[in-house]
């Protein structure tokens, strides 16, 4: 029992890290932000890393929420 939960928080991380490419890839990469000039692309690629940057840290308050469930669990038995 105590094996089959760290096999689940690797499923969940690997379930994270092809969800959080998916949406990369097919949502955020093809945003576009026009109307402000030559700065257009940087904009653009600050607010794609933003976002980026927003969603790993999502992923790790989720992968510690978990792990920290884990360890309680483990620490009861």
């Amino acid at each position: 029992m105590k094996g089959t939960q760290i096999f689940l928080f690797v499923f969940v991380m690997w379930v994270l890290i092809i969800v959080g490419g998916g949406l990369l890839i097919s949502i955020i990469a093809p945003l576009t932000i026009n109307g402000h000039g030559k700065f257009d692309s940087i904009l653009d690629s600050g607010v794609k890393a933003l976002i980026a940057m927003i969603l790993v840290v999502v992923w790790i308050f989720i992968l510690s929420k978990i792990k920290n469930w884990i360890f309680h669990k483990q620490i009861k038995n």
